[in-house]
Parts: structure tokens; sequence; C-alpha cells
């Protein structure tokens, strides 16, 4: 097995990335390793319309029990919870994943929650990063985040499956359904990342959804909360795949502009 270290950038500075290739040029059976993130391509692929990747959900399971992503062809949203990956759908139902199904872009680790805080009255989206931040001090980690329940709105989108050939990410948006969800009990994974990975991933949080029942979900958008127990579990080390397919190869990841993008995508 060879070492390669990965220092790159797109529209921002990444300060470490640790790749480790075997003879055919992938990356398989790492050991698990604590307060680490799995992550297959960028963010800035996605775009750029790179909804193909060559991971398999049943390969990412070797990588973590919760994170979040999308699927081949952008078909949905996907969230994992407690090692169980859902399909969240453009119809705002959810479904639980083939483990051969791939994806073009997913962020996994081993949740191990450090911290966790009970709120017990309700909280606007905005007031609940104020907490989160109490709870995750400094802006150059990771922090995966879950939030388990009782909501009285969560706002999402789930962006529909794209056929070739492939708009930008940012038209994709600008028709995706979204969902209300009103009253509902349900689980938020997701992450907040710093300022300097923009581009390589989604500076700021980055959340998703799925009902209590496990049947419906999405990227949240926005929200208010009226009970829920935060759980918050901090990351110092990041590993990167990057795809090798015809389309990430030739794909132009460095953009002026890529963070606005993100923003817009994003929500």
């Amino acid at each position: 097995m060879h070492d390669h270290n990965i220092l790159g950038s797109c529209g921002a500075f990444l300060r470490s990335v640790a790749s480790h290739w075997s003879g055919g040029g992938r990356l398989h059976d790492d050991a698990a390793q604590a307060h680490e993130l799995w992550q297959t391509s960028m963010v800035s692929a996605l775009l750029e319309g790179v909804y193909e990747g060559d991971v398999t959900y049943a390969e990412l399971a070797k990588h973590g029990d919760f994170g979040l992503g999308t699927f081949n062809d952008l078909d949905g949203e996907m969230i994992a919870i407690d090692g169980t990956f859902f399909q969240l759908t453009s119809e705002g139902t959810a479904h639980v994943v083939d483990p051969m199904q791939k994806t073009p872009f997913a962020v996994m680790t081993f949740f191990t929650p450090e911290v966790t805080r009970r709120l017990e009255q309700p909280v606007t989206r905005s007031e609940l990063y104020a907490r989160l931040d109490d709870l995750a001090p400094s802006r150059n980690l990771f922090y995966a985040i879950r939030i388990d329940g009782r909501f009285s709105r969560v706002l999402t989108r789930t962006v529909p499956r794209q056929a070739k050939p492939y708009k930008p990410l940012t038209e994709v948006v600008q028709t995706q359904p979204t969902f209300e969800f009103t009253n509902v009990s349900g689980i938020i994974a997701g992450f907040r990342s710093p300022d300097y990975m923009q581009g390589i991933s989604v500076a700021g949080y980055h959340l998703h959804f799925i009902t209590g029942d496990r049947m419906g979900g999405g990227h949240v958008l926005d929200l208010t909360i009226e009970d829920a127990t935060l759980a918050v579990d901090h990351s110092s080390g990041l590993h990167v795949e990057l795809p090798e397919t015809g389309a990430f190869l030739s794909a132009g990841l460095n953009k002026a502009g890529t963070s606005d993008a993100i923003k817009k995508a994003e929500g």
C-alpha cells in the first residue's frame, strides 16, 4: 500500500487530507477511526454536474454509521442514522437504501457524541445554531451533529433525479420540490465544517432530516424545534476519496464564485 498526502484547494484551503491507495487505485477497508470524517468527492464537483460516483453504499458503510450525502443521478438526499442509510426522495418519502446503490458525494463518521444538551423550549434555526456553536467552540474543527426531538416545523427540499446531459446544481435547485413537516418527531443528522472547507465540503451547517416513523424527510432549509436533545462529536481528521470517473477528472473545480454558488444551492 502506498500513502499519498493530498493538499488541494477549491476556493478554500484544505489543510490536511490523507488518502491511502491500493494497487488498484482505490481506497478500501480502512480501520475505523474515532473523530474522523470520511468523504467521497467534493461539493464543487456537484456544482459542476458530476452526479455519478463509483462508491457503493456497501462500501460507504465501512467508513461510518452516521452521515449524509446523495445518490447517483442526484436522486434525492441521503441520511445515515445508527448504521442504516435512508434515501429521501423528491416525493417527500423515505426508504432504506439498497447497498449496491452508488453515491457521487457523501460524508460519514462513526458517531461518538462527546457532549449532549437538552432543549426544553422552542428554538428557531438561528437560535439552534447559536446553541450548537456553544457546544462546538472551535471554528477550525469539524463537528458531527445529531438532534433527536419533536419539531413544530421542518422545511426541507429534496432534489429530483436528473438525466443526462446533467444541469449544474444551481439550476437543479431552482425547481426543487420543498416539503413542510409540522408537529412531528424526528432526527436531524449533519455536520458543521470550517469556512476554509468551502468547495471541498459545505462550510457551516449542513443538515438532513428524517421523521420519527422513517417515512419522510429531506435537506433542512428551516426549522423550529419544540424540544430536543443535541449531541455533538468533534472531528480533527478528514479523509477524502476522489472519484476517477471521466466526468470528475475533466470537471472545472476551482471556478470563481464557488462559495456563492454553494450557498445558493444548499440554502
